[in-house]
């Protein structure tokens, strides 16, 4: 920091009163090259978080906590670590065509003009802690230079290797390092995957956080082969087959916590690519009141498996958390004197004080083949990781005839198209309805983050437009997302469920024997109280855990 600039903060200092002008002309004084701010807290006038905040209010920005959000490699990576140290600042994020920079001194222009001209954005600058900023530049050059060596340890080992001096294990190091980062990072981050995607010139790693992709790291294309056959070995994989998808899974702890990866890999064009799935262990130990049901749905869930008997049915896209309804609904239905066995293709969790059967088609272990078996096993609770074709779907259907409660996962839209596609899949209505209990249908939603939302109040036409039910000249006051260091600028925070639970009645039964569509269907079941996903949404924005982006974005 410059003398100009020191004497600069120093009077913003004293206009917000963290120090008086005798304590700054002695901070001056002593400086000798440092940071004023430095010299202010090591004479314990004042520490740097406040001097920061005095700085971001005085010239109306945003104060960030680096320690407490996620920086985004792909901004990071924009400045080099020369510059970002000289001028004690580092990108975290890219934002609207901006490139948002931390900064120790936001009004040091000059910083400012460098910056725009060697990344080629606009500059948005915040405000952090000196030291917080010099503790980051240093993570981010370590991490850099680490994965750097790694690729240097790699290139030179496949050197050697074509001069046979170099070992499998010496191979094997530097890849592992790679991969050890890339999981461990998920799993602190709350990743729910990672995908490891070549691309034309280099290697692209993303993680999915709260159901959004975000990039975290690029490197040279030449680390894919190691780091994907190391990911096979792992897997138990065949590393040299090449040209057709594989399947896997393997398990890590970490800080105590024990977190399984299923893990897939696909040949692209541009080479092999893989997801992997995290699956955590206390994800599956969520109640039903953990996952967002409001008051009603949770009513209807709740009598249909408690029943002894009848089917419940979940049914969303990939990815909308019906594995975990599930499971939080055997939660319920566990006990020492429930015999509760599970068939899944693949096993996602692994339970203590339940039966689960691995699904192996090659072997002849089909869902179908697995249910008739199970049914001789005397169970009492059977749950189905999913129902595919008509053969699962009608052992199912008639073990939930016979006394037993299935628990199941379907594909459609909506709850009531789960009776119009059993009727397509060639199951006959009347058993459909006889049987069936509930059917749920479920999104996940982000949350809004509750430390930044901001409430304020829609415009009618927009209310209209969406169909949001309010009282016309008196729209309701909503919340929507801004981005805080809570939420790594993101504006939300976590996930919820929407729902919407159809129960049978002696209406909907009656439609689906006469083989109603699933719009009559729906329309039945809205006249006699169900709450649609977009009705449930709906209310959670009234509640303020989310806003009508969101519920606009999972629901239509």
């Amino acid at each position: 920091m410059t003398a100009a600039s020191g004497k600069r903060l120093g009077r913003v200092l004293v206009q917000a009163g963290v120090v008086t002008q005798e304590q700054l002309d002695e901070a001056l004084s002593g400086a000798a090259g440092r940071s004023i701010t430095s010299v202010l807290v090591e004479q314990g006038v004042a520490d740097e978080t406040e001097i920061a905040r005095a700085v971001a209010e005085n010239m109306g920005l945003p104060f960030v906590d680096l320690g407490a959000i996620e920086i985004d490699p792909t901004a990071a990576t924009m400045l080099s670590l020369d510059l970002a140290k000289r001028h004690s600042c580092l990108p975290i994020k890219i934002q609207d065509d901006e490139l948002i920079v931390a900064m120790s001194d936001p009004a040091n222009i000059f910083a400012i003009d460098d910056l725009r001209i060697v990344t080629g954005f606009e500059i948005r600058p915040v405000v952090a802690a000196e030291s917080e900023l010099e503790q980051a530049i240093e993570r981010l050059a370590s991490m850099q230079q680490n994965v750097d060596e790694m690729v240097g340890d790699i290139e030179d080992l496949s050197a050697a290797t074509e001069d046979d001096s170099a070992t499998d294990e010496e191979e094997e190091a530097p890849v592992a390092r790679i991969m050890n980062h890339i999981v461990t990072e998920a799993i602190r981050q709350g990743a729910g995957d990672i995908y490891i995607e070549p691309q034309e010139h280099d290697l692209r790693v993303r993680y999915r956080i709260d159901g959004v992709c975000q990039e975290i790291l690029r490197s040279p294309k030449k680390i894919h082969r190691q780091l994907i056959s190391r990911l096979k070995i792992q897997c138990g994989m065949d590393i040299a087959e090449k040209r057709i998808p594989q399947d896997g899974r393997f398990g890590v702890v970490l800080d105590g916590k024990s977190v399984d990866f299923r893990v897939a890999v696909l040949p692209t064009v541009q080479g092999e690519m893989s997801v992997m799935r995290l699956l955590r262990k206390d994800a599956i130990m969520m109640s039903l009141e953990d996952l967002g049901f409001l008051e009603q749905p949770m009513e209807r869930i709740m009598e249909a498996i408690t029943k002894p008997y009848g089917a419940l049915l979940v049914t969303g896209p990939t990815g909308s958390g019906k594995s975990t309804t599930l499971y939080a609904a055997i939660n319920k239905t566990t006990k020492p004197t429930v015999n509760l066995i599970t068939v899944e293709d693949p096993v996602e969790y692994r339970l203590e004080g339940l039966s689960q059967v691995q699904v192996h088609e090659k072997a002849g272990l089909t869902f179908a083949a697995a249910l008739r078996s199970i049914l001789r096993q005397d169970p009492d609770v059977v749950m189905i990781g999913e129902i595919r074709d008509k053969e699962t779907a009608t052992i199912a259907i008639e073990a939930a005839l016979t006394g037993h409660l299935v628990l199941s996962t379907l594909h459609t839209n909506d709850a009531p198209s789960a009776l119009t596609r059993l009727t397509e899949m060639g199951v006959e209505p009347f058993l459909s309805a006889s049987a069936i209990n509930c059917v749920l249908a479920q999104r996940l939603a982000r949350r809004l983050c509750k430390e930044c939302r901001e409430e304020y109040t829609p415009d009618e036409e927009t209310l209209q437009r969406i169909g949001f039910p309010y009282q016309p000249g008196s729209p309701p006051r909503l919340y929507r997302a801004v981005g805080c260091t809570k939420c790594n600028n993101i504006g939300y925070k976590g996930r919820m469920g929407v729902h919407e639970v159809m129960t049978m009645s002696e209406d909907i039964e009656r439609a689906c024997v006469n083989h109603a569509s699933g719009d009559e269907i729906a329309r039945i079941a809205i006249a006699q109280g169900m709450k649609t996903l977009r009705d449930d949404g709906f209310e959670k924005v009234r509640m303020g855990l989310t806003s009508v982006e969101e519920i606009m974005r999972v629901v239509v």
